[in-house]
């Protein structure tokens, strides 16, 4: 691998630093910057992510394997007790780390599957690098986002499903009337007018999936008063009566009240199927939100990454150019010399500076150019080390900095275009999400078409009545009329009624605007989602380009660093011949910066190689699944899955990897065709990358 192995030359390189601050007395934050030297990146063994057994859609990766055998594990569920748990304490953590805290530090490898594990274990919230939870909270996606619209008391499926449920109501009046009346016909024979009045009433009512409305009602009253044609002073009444309204044109059928509900009117639909697709909608702006919170999260990695690398190689140079300076400054006889060498010296140094600490400019992050991030190289280990922890919900401080473990791809990759079209045209939670919103938008013109038609009801009623002298028992001798509910369940007094209910709006002005509107609407979703689906195919493409020209920069790097090393292999040995003379030192200056150019340029392109990769899965919709995370369901939430990593405590062990393989067919290409789904399709993606993988040839880097 091209670059110096400074893994071995940590105590030489500080001790030589030691003696250059000794030396010049000028130099004191080259011994805080060496010793910060054993926090330089890598594992001692090259990993390359792409060459751990991971063969995905449409890619086939050259390349050494290693098998990874640890149990998946179910991350970011909602667990019991949660949701009334307490903040953590963010305020009292250690304070930034500063130059001085560094020959302290300690440094954590992490791989990157342990920074998603991190991530995803530790974030109730799916974080950014823009500051998006103070300036707009309302937008910022949570764990729980699924769930608040699946348990919305007003859209949500619960919600709908209410207006089904059996209602009972019941209520109890009693009155005490006092009345003088004119006219003797009015009192009842008298024109002083006594009575004592109670009155019950209860009932069931429901409302079945048809439209009918069905009510099972009791109606019982007490009247005492002083009206002499009485035959009794006192009475109860008790009638029973069964209710149905059958709606036969307009709110009638089972399609339309699971569509709009019972309640409904023009314009406002909101049953059962819409409150479902409204979930479904939710689920896939949550597969939104983690796919780009992933994304991020790489790229803060590789940020890392490519920050350690370019440090370690600007702090080797440094050194080395130190030497020279010393030397030159010793051996000079003028001081535009000397002024010059101190200034390609201090320039490095500078550079070095920045290297540590970096400056607060954009890093890699989505939408900075490609949709999944361009590599922005601005470098700076501590500001790339406290983005990371930010994304991946670590202390912004605890004593230690983190040190990526694993190395980026250097390998060509080879797509099948055609068959990750296809793909994209399922996985892309951004399509899923709008052909929901055309399946919704159809749910809404087939219910606002129902009323065109007239509200035409059938009706009908039954009715037992029961009338005594006593409400309950056999006490007196008044024949049948003992007791009111005697003569209830006797059945001697019953009534019924049938019936029709015509109601026609002329004109039906308001029904013909909001199936106008309906149609409007889906008219519109639909051009939308050709557009989407174009421009799916368009930045999967770039995607792709950006891979071949990434995997071409890096091979030019490889070749540009490789000649930068031999221009200062062919400097030394000259200096040698030439015995140290001061032209030599001042090429051999010029040799140190360019290869630290080239070195940093090739780890550079190394970066964006690996970040072009990763944004092809992020093109496709598969970034999850590239990362070794799936989503599940389990009620109402949403759980990312890891499946690499620890033991699995909440029976997520069947959650099946992405590169297991599973059915072979290929799903049909809707990039031309987006013809629309019918109400409660299925949108999953049952597909898998067994498919998609194009054969390898091998070609010569």
């Amino acid at each position: 691998m091209p670059g110096r192995a400074a893994w071995s030359r940590h105590q030489n390189v500080a001790r030589g630093l030691l003696r250059s601050v000794e030396k010049s007395g000028r130099y004191f934050t080259l011994l805080v910057l060496a010793l910060v030297g054993g926090c330089t990146v890598g594992p001692r063994v090259d990993q390359n992510r792409l060459s751990q057994s991971r063969l995905h859609g449409g890619i086939v990766a050259r390349g050494s394997a290693h098998e990874i055998t640890s149990e998946p594990a179910s991350v970011l569920t909602l667990h019991p007790g949660e949701l009334n748990e307490e903040s953590p304490d963010v305020v009292f953590v250690p304070r930034i780390l500063t130059e001085e805290d560094l020959a302290q530090a300690s440094c954590r490898d992490l791989t990157l599957d342990e920074a998603v594990y991190l991530a995803l274990t530790k974030s109730r919230v799916l974080r950014d690098l823009g500051g998006t939870v103070l300036s707009n909270p309302e937008r910022v996606a949570t764990k729980f986002s699924p769930s608040l619209v699946e348990s919305d008391p007003r859209i949500g499926v619960e919600a709908a499903l209410s207006e089904f449920d059996a209602r009972w109501t019941t209520s109890g009046n009693f009155e005490k009337n006092d009345r003088a009346f004119n006219n003797i016909f009015f009192g009842g024979g008298t024109r002083l007018f006594q009575q004592d009045l109670d009155v019950f009433q209860s009932q069931i009512s429901k409302t079945a999936a048809t439209g009918t409305q069905y009510t099972v009602r009791n109606f019982t009253d007490y009247n005492a008063n002083n009206a002499p044609g009485n035959q009794f002073g006192s009475a109860w009444n008790s009638n029973v009566e069964m209710e149905f309204r059958h709606p036969l044109l307009q709110h009638g059928g089972v399609e339309f009240n699971r569509i709009a509900g019972p309640r409904s009117a023009p314009g406002v639909i909101a049953g059962v199927l819409v409150a479902r697709v409204n979930s479904r909608m939710s689920q896939a702006e949550f597969e939104t939100a983690l796919r780009d919170y992933l994304s991020n999260v790489a790229n803060a990695y590789w940020d890392l990454y490519f920050a350690y690398r370019d440090y370690d190689i600007k702090r080797e140079t440094l050194r080395e150019m130190q030497l020279v300076v010393d030397l030159i400054c010793e051996r000079s006889a003028t001081a535009d010399r000397e002024a010059l060498a101190m200034e390609q010296l201090l320039r490095m140094e500078e550079e070095v500076q920045n290297a540590l600490h970096g400056r607060q400019l954009e890093g890699t992050r989505n939408n900075n150019g490609a949709p999944g991030g361009s590599v922005r190289g601005t470098g700076g280990i501590m500001v790339a080390e406290r983005r990371l922890r930010l994304l991946i919900g670590l202390p912004i401080a605890d004593g230690q900095l983190l040190r990526p473990a694993d190395e980026p791809c250097d390998t060509e990759v080879c797509f099948d275009f055609q068959a990750l079209v296809n793909q994209s045209m399922t996985a892309r939670p951004e399509l899923k999400r709008q052909r929901l919103q055309v399946e919704r938008r159809q749910l809404d013109l087939r219910a606002n078409r129902n009323f065109l038609m007239p509200q035409l009801d059938a009706t009908g009623r039954y009715r037992w009545r029961g009338f005594g002298r006593d409400l309950a028992g056999d006490s007196g001798d008044y024949g049948q009329f003992n007791s009111a509910w005697t003569n209830l369940v006797a059945g001697n007094f019953q009534e019924w009624q049938l019936g029709v209910e015509l109601d026609v709006p002329l004109g039906f002005r308001r029904a013909h605007a909001a199936v106008h509107h309906a149609e409007l609407n889906l008219a519109r979703e639909r051009a939308i989602l050709v557009e989407q689906e174009r421009q799916v195919v368009h930045d999967l493409g770039s995607a792709i380009a950006e891979v071949d020209r990434a995997f071409k920069v890096c091979q030019t790097a490889t070749k540009r660093n490789d000649q930068a090393h031999r221009l200062l292999d062919q400097v030394v040995n000259n200096q040698e011949l030439l015995k140290r003379t001061l032209e030599t030192q001042e090429r051999k200056l010029d040799a140190l910066r360019r290869v630290a150019d080239a070195e940093s340029r090739y780890f550079l392109a190394r970066t964006e190689l690996e970040i072009a990769i990763k944004n092809v899965f992020f093109e496709v919709g598969t970034l999850p699944q590239f990362l070794s995370v799936a989503t599940q369901a389990s009620g109402s939430e949403t759980a990312p899955v890891n499946t690499r990593l620890v033991n699995d405590p909440w029976g997520a062990a069947a959650i099946r990897p992405s590169h297991i393989g599973g059915r072979a067919d290929t799903l049909p290409s809707q990039a031309s065709d987006p013809s629309p789904l019918d109400p409660g399709s299925n949108l999953t993606d049952s597909s898998t990358d067994a498919e998609l993988l194009e054969s390898p040839h091998s070609q010569e880097n």
